[in-house]
């Protein structure tokens, strides 16, 4: 099947971003061998889209011990508390007791990709959204959840600081990524609790995922045993042949556009991962290591805003769903 990616919000935001320029600066810190993620300059970009967090005079460098000390990643930024403060304001009300048993989820964090679309040199998950770690918008979502009993980030072992940091109030655990993302997904897999009734796979370049759809595709994976958010897909996609000639129209009407979180019963997920490996298998989501076991996927209607940050456009278009927040 075609596969596309899709940038609904960007027609409302407007903007010529063909010329935004990304420059990011990785250095090592003098103790350890933590790094510090800390510079940025979007130019052309941020001047487009008058969000003067980010300009191009500003050398966004700072270390561990600033960030200890108080600093915040940028003098505008958004602090963690603020950032999911939508988040703890539906806390009371965002368990439905009969449907999702209390800290019955674990939260599967990828956040070990390259990030190579992105042509920064460091991750797209650790570039700075508003003052704020791309990473860090979904993990204090999950974090604030009464259905989510611990979460594991899936990341190399020099970016772990910026979770600890954060202070949630539920276990937090690391596992190593792999080299593809089903490898990072069964490295997290092993580290979740026995007790955990479903796995919820997410990843973190998806920062504006929203609480009510969280909690809609954990109902439906209650059920179903597996289930993904989707949304319908609003391009005409055409199949081709290696020769680019199209060879066929496909049905608009049938087509969905896969998201995370992707969240499956554990036992399922490590069968499917036992087929994947007997078989040598390669899947590219989740959810399709399941579908390899003929076992049924339910596709549970999300948002558009859930978009996955992948290129400097993207990062522009977050920005401005944000300030509209």
């Amino acid at each position: 099947m075609a596969m596309v990616a899709l940038c609904p919000c960007a027609v409302a935001v407007g903007l010529d971003l063909r010329s935004s320029c990304t420059s990011i600066r990785r250095r090592e810190l003098a103790h350890g061998c933590a790094l510090t993620r800390r510079a940025s300059s979007f130019e052309r970009a941020r001047s487009i889209a008058s969000a003067a967090c980010f300009s191009s005079s500003r050398g966004l460098s700072e270390s561990r011990s600033q960030r200890n000390s108080g600093a915040s990643w940028i003098s505008c930024a958004v602090s963690p508390a603020s950032a999911s403060a939508t988040a703890q304001s539906t806390k009371n009300d965002d368990l439905s007791s009969e449907a999702i048993p209390e800290r019955s989820v674990s939260v599967i964090l990828l956040a070990g990709g390259k990030g190579k679309r992105m042509g920064a040199n460091m991750p797209k998950q650790y570039l700075p959204l508003l003052g704020q770690p791309i990473a860090l918008y979904s993990f204090h979502t999950f974090a604030s959840m009464a259905a989510v009993g611990e979460i594991i980030v899936v990341c190399d072992p020099s970016y772990r600081d910026i979770f600890e940091e954060a202070n949630i109030s539920i276990p937090l655990k690391f596992a190593l990524p792999g080299k593809e993302r089903q490898d990072s997904v069964r490295s997290g897999l092993q580290e979740i609790s026995e007790t955990s009734k479903l796995a919820c796979i997410h990843d973190s370049a998806r920062p504006l995922v929203l609480i009510s759809d969280i909690l809609k595709v954990i109902k439906d994976a209650m059920t179903h045993g597996a289930a993904v958010l989707g949304v319908p897909c609003k391009a005409t996609i055409k199949q081709a042949g290696s020769d680019l000639f199209v060879t066929k129209t496909l049905d608009r009407k049938t087509l969905w556009e896969m998201q995370t979180p992707q969240v499956i019963e554990p036992a399922l997920l490590r069968k499917g991962f036992e087929l994947v490996e007997r078989e040598g298998l390669e899947v590219t989501d989740d959810v399709s290591i399941v579908e390899y076991l003929k076992h049924p996927v339910l596709i549970t209607e999300g948002s558009y805003t859930n978009l996955k940050v992948t290129t400097p456009d993207d990062l522009l278009v977050a920005e401005r769903i944000l300030h509209q927040k």
